[in-house]
This record gives C-alpha cells, sequence and structure tokens, in this order.
C-alpha cells in the first residue's frame, strides 16, 4: 500500500451514521492490541480554540524535553499533518503500512468504522510505534462519543471555549452542548476549563462533582494583554509575564487555558519549568489561525468559519490593520454556517470581497456568496479558482494594501499552499510593467548610473572574470559595461530546458539572435567558463527588496546555476521602480549579498 493508497482508503469512509457510539472504535482498538491503554493523554474537546490549544500544549511538552505525539482535525494542506510526533508529520509510508495493518482488521469487522475511527486507531498505533511520552489528543466533534473517548482517564481532560455548534449531534443549548463535551470527563483525571458561560461553567463543575475529579476553571480577570505586533503578543496571567507566537485577543484566553493545564500536568508528577513554557508559547506554530503570511504587504490567512471565529477575527483586525486601514476579504463559507452574522462582524474591515467556493459538498457557491454579499451592498466578485481568487485579491489590494482570507479551513490549506508562488508570480508581473514603463530615455539615463555604482563596487574592482548579461526588453542595459573596464567577460547561455552555461566571446562573428531577440553567444565561437573560476556574477532581477530577497527572471535558469558558483560574490541588478516592499524567499532562492540600483547599493544584512 503507498501513501496515496492509504489515504484514499480511509477517506472513503465518511462519518457513520448506523450506530452511535464508541463500539466500533473500541473493537478496532481492541484487534490492534489496545495501544491507547499505553499511552498517555492529554484530551482536549471544545467548540473553538481546542486546536490552538493543543498546539500550545504540544509545543511546551515538547520543550519540556517529552517525545510529544499531537493528534488534530482536520489538516490544512496535508493529510500527514493529523498526528504529528514533536512537530514532525507521520511519514508517508508509516502512514502506509500502519493502515494496511488496520484495514484487514477493519474490513473484516461487521460494522465498518467511519473515516474518523479509522484515522483515531491509526494515529494511537504511531503514537504506541513512535514511543511518545505523552499525546495532545484533540477531539474531532463533541466528546462523549466521539471516537478519541475511547482512551483512559487522561491526565487532564480540557474543556476550551463552548458554543452553539453542530446542534443537530450535540444538543440545542450550551448545557447540552457541555454535558456533550464534558463526556471526556473520567474518574482519576484532572480538568481545566475555559472561563466561558455561566451555564457551560456550572455543568462542567455539576460533572467534575459527579467524578470527583479536581477542576480549575481559568481565571481571566487575572490576563492582562500588554502590546501585541505582527510577531506575537504579551500578556501576564496570574502574575507572571509571558511571550505567545499566535496572534489575537482570543489566543491570550487559550494561553491561559494552556498554561493552567501546564500547571495541572505538574501536579501528576510531570516536569515542565517556565523555561519550557516560555520556549513552547514564543515558538508555537498553528497554520491558518490568524497566520500572517506576508507582513509587508500584509496577507492574514484565518480558517475561521463560525461567528465566534469572526468576531475574534474582527478583534484581531483591529490591531493587526494600521489605523483607519481596510481589507480585501478572499472569502469562502460552508452554506450550513451563519454566514450571514460572520460577515456582519468583518465587514467594517472590508473594502471588497473576493469570492470562492471551499472544497466541501456543503459549500456555498462563490457566485451565491457573492450575489448575497452584492445584495447587502458589499462589493464582490467571484472566482473559479484559488490562483484567480488570490490574484484578484492582489490586484485589488495593490502592494500597499492588505488581504484577510477566511470562512472555511476546507479552503485554507489551498489558500496557504498558493499564496507564494501566486504572490511571486504576481510581484513579478507587475515589477516588470513598471521596469518598462520607464521610457528609453529614461532607462539609458537610470542604466549609466547603475554601470557606475557597479564599477565603484570594490567586488567588481577586484574580479577578474566577470559574468554579465546581454539585456532584454526593459532591463538595465549592462552589457555597456565592457565598454568602461577591462575584465574577462561571460555570457549567459541556456544549453537546454534546465541548464545553463557561461561562454565568453572573441569577437563580433561570436553572436547569433536569440529566442528572445537578442544576441547569443555561439558555443562554438566562444571560451566556455566554468562557474568556479566565476568573481563575480551580475544577476539580473525581477523583484526585490531591501534586505537582498528577489525574484529571477521566471525560468529558474539563474536559480539552478549560481549554487554552482562557488567562488563568485553574486550582486543583483534592478531599477529602482522594481523594487518591493518584501519579496517572500523560497528554499531554492539565493540571496543576493547586494543589489545595486540608479539610486543606491543595497547589501544583504547576512
Amino acid at each position: 500500500m503507498t501513501t496515496k493508497e492509504a489515504i484514499s482508503y480511509i477517506e472513503n469512509y465518511t462519518w457513520s451514521t448506523t450506530r452511535l457510539g464508541l463500539d466500533r472504535t473500541r473493537e478496532l482498538l481492541s484487534a490492534l492490541g489496545d495501544p491507547q491503554k499505553k499511552l498517555r493523554f492529554v484530551h482536549v474537546a471544545g467548540s473553538n480554540g481546542k486546536g490552538s490549544t493543543c498546539a500550545m500544549l504540544a509545543a511546551i511538552l515538547q520543550e519540556a524535553g517529552y517525545k510529544t505525539g499531537l493528534y488534530t482535525s482536520p489538516y490544512i494542506e496535508t493529510f500527514e499533518e493529523r498526528m504529528r510526533v514533536n512537530g514532525e508529520n507521520i511519514p508517508g509510508e508509516r502512514l502506509a503500512s500502519i493502515t494496511e495493518r488496520v484495514r484487514v482488521l477493519a474490513d473484516q469487522m461487521e460494522d465498518h468504522p467511519s473515516q474518523f475511527e479509522l484515522v483515531t486507531a491509526i494515529a494511537m498505533q504511531y503514537f504506541l510505534e513512535a514511543e511518545c511520552d505523552i499525546v495532545v489528543l484533540e477531539v474531532g466533534m463533541g466528546g462523549a462519543l466521539d471516537s478519541t473517548n475511547a482512551i483512559d482517564a487522561p491526565e487532564v481532560a480540557v474543556i476550551t471555549n463552548i458554543g452553539l455548534e453542530h446542534t443537530e449531534y450535540l444538543g440545542n443549548t450550551l448545557e447540552e452542548i457541555a454535558a456533550t463535551k464534558g463526556g471526556i470527563i473520567k474518574e482519576g483525571t484532572r480538568v481545566v476549563e475555559y472561563d466561558g458561560a455561566p451555564e457551560v461553567k456550572e455543568t462542567i463543575e455539576k460533572i467534575c462533582d459527579e467524578k470527583h475529579v479536581p477542576l480549575i476553571v481559568s481565571d481571566f480577570s487575572q490576563l492582562t494583554p500588554l502590546c501585541q505586533d505582527l510577531n506575537g503578543q504579551s500578556f501576564r496571567y496570574r502574575g507572571k509575564e509571558w511571550q505567545v507566537a499566535l496572534l489575537g485577543p482570543h489566543q491570550l484566553c487559550n494561553a491561559a487555558v494552556a498554561l493552567d493545564t501546564v500547571e495541572a500536568l505538574r501536579e501528576e508528577g510531570w516536569e515542565i519549568s517556565d523555561e519550557h513554557i516560555s520556549a513552547g508559547l514564543a515558538h508555537v506554530l498553528w497554520p491558518a489561525r490568524l497566520e500572517v503570511l506576508n507582513k509587508e504587504p500584509l496577507f492574514v490567512l484565518d480558517g475561521g468559519h463560525n461567528p465566534q471565529c469572526a468576531e475574534a477575527l474582527a478583534n484581531a483586525l483591529e490591531t493587526l490593520l494600521q489605523k483607519g486601514q481596510k481589507a480585501v476579504f478572499l472569502a469562502g463559507v460552508l452554506a450550513d454556517k451563519d454566514y450571514d452574522k460572520m460577515v456582519d462582524l468583518v465587514a467594517p474591515y472590508a473594502t471588497s470581497f473576493v469570492c470562492l467556493t471551499p472544497f466541501s459538498d456543503r459549500a456555498l457557491s462563490a457566485e451565491d456568496f457573492a450575489a448575497f454579499l452584492q445584495e447587502k451592498g458589499i462589493p464582490a466578485v467571484a472566482c473559479t479558482t484559488v490562483e484567480e481568487g488570490l490574484k484578484t485579491a492582489m490586484d485589488q489590494a495593490g502592494e500597499d494594501g492588505a488581504i484577510v482570507s477566511f470562512g472555511s479551513l476546507y479552503l485554507a490549506g489551498a489558500v496557504r499552499s498558493g499564496y507564494r508562488p501566486t504572490y511571486r508570480k504576481w510581484l513579478r508581473t507587475r515589477k516588470i510593467h513598471a521596469r518598462d514603463a520607464l521610457s528609453p530615455e529614461e532607462r539609458e539615463e537610470k542604466s549609466k548610473k547603475i554601470i557606475e555604482n557597479i564599477l565603484a563596487l570594490p567586488e567588481f574592482e577586484n574580479a577578474k572574470t566577470v559574468m554579465i548579461y546581454n539585456s532584454v526588453r526593459g532591463e538595465v542595459q549592462l552589457e555597456r559595461i565592457e565598454k568602461y573596464a577591462e575584465k574577462r567577460y561571460g555570457y549567459p547561455l541556456c544549453t537546454s530546458k534546465t541548464e545553463m552555461e557561461v561562454y565568453m566571446p572573441s569577437g563580433e562573428d561570436s553572436w547569433a539572435p536569440g529566442s528572445f531577440g537578442i544576441l547569443e553567444p555561439i558555443p562554438e565561437k566562444c571560451t566556455r567558463i566554468p562557474p568556479e573560476e566565476l568573481d563575480l556574477v551580475l544577476c539580473p532581477l525581477t523583484a526585490f527588496d531591501a534586505e537582498c530577497n528577489r525574484c529571477g527572471m521566471g525560468g529558474g535558469f539563474y536559480d539552478r546555476y549560481l549554487p554552482k558558483c562557488k567562488n563568485a560574490k553574486i550582486i543583483g541588478v534592478a531599477f529602482e521602480a522594481q523594487k518591493a516592499a518584501h519579496v517572500p524567499v523560497d528554499a531554492w532562492d539565493r540571496p543576493m549579498e547586494k543589489i545595486v540600483t540608479e539610486e543606491t547599493v543595497y547589501s544583504s544584512k547576512a
């Protein structure tokens, strides 16, 4: 069984309604040898914030030196995210091998397990094989009848913020929903509860009394926000100051719950210092929850999908957006959610909406969502693909604007994985247009100034062999540098769809017209210069920022060639019009050591 086959098998089974309860899960786990009985857990249930709370707890426990499993749902980008050990997704081959074993057992059962029950069993087996010291276990839905509740008493049972959700399954009142989620509370555990609605607290307190278990209710009266920026926020809780990487006022409440959970774990004998807590909170990552994918221009991704999440997002935007600033919202919603109220909560922060259809059978179509918004007097357009939606939002926001993506976790993964390549492509196109908008006279004058700045560089003065290029379209006319200094000059030539070489021409007959209408060296009439012989590479750019991050020409030839230039200084060349606030860096990018424009020389801080 391959990883793809394993995921396909699991996803072939939806939620089972043939028989409610934990019987299927327990039967399957028993057939596996009850791996859950050999593990220790922090069990987390709630309507909102349980995933963030789990992420904080896992980060803290890992910092404390414990091998920590983390079980969450749904996933954002890859299925393997659902089960992690010390921050690493389950390897595909391990997922496949365990799923193969589980499949044999599950297919023999008279009442076949559901998708979530299968995943839970696979995760339990994986965490056991990985020799986890402790597992942070997020409830899928509800609590009492959720398949994760097949475990024995956890070290701590955590109840995060509870609201009206899944009422067709969990109950029609907060008391009923709290009672369902409180089903994870067992004799022999400790309980930590979010400081929420009075009826919720009364319900959980009653369960704890019946089970004779100690209860800690987080005390938000002792929670004081201190400061927040795009890197995180600081706060004081129960007399101590902390810094957490996650954004939004609601995350401070979740952090308080995590801190109280750590205290409960300490009372159970787990050794966790304040230093471990500080490091865990400062480094915690939780994708698509008020995640800043870019700071300049601002792009915030949030998977919030109900009114409570929308309210938390709106509160966070009060701080994240500059005073008076509004954002373009890239959004998609599910038809069975209260999207009317969600929109009302965030609309004051929106200039317009770009609508997408989430990847779910329950999705409201982008066209219907846009029509709904337009009826409310909100500018909105519908897009058919995530890439189109991202590009449309970027066009509307511009380089100085802000974009907020929210509405559905079913959409967040595609937005998260698609943002960076779409933004780089969009930025490259925008900056090429800015470059090409220069008049021939401006281009010639600015090219002269750039060459003057290059000639003044010590890297150029000390170089004997320099790679330059023949300009195309609106590029800096760098080939003219040969007139100013006696050097050994090489020019790039694409020798295949992926490879580039550098050749030094020997005369006018060493050139031939290339694919872009520019002259290219003829290998047979030129001397090849090996990359290790280059002292200096002057590299054309389409976009750059002040930190010397850059976008290449799009074909990737320089990206593949530059790492071969072991002894060369790498300096970018561009017009000031091609400068951006920020260029995101990909794994293959080699940052420029310096970038020369007609106005100045930018130096990498690295």
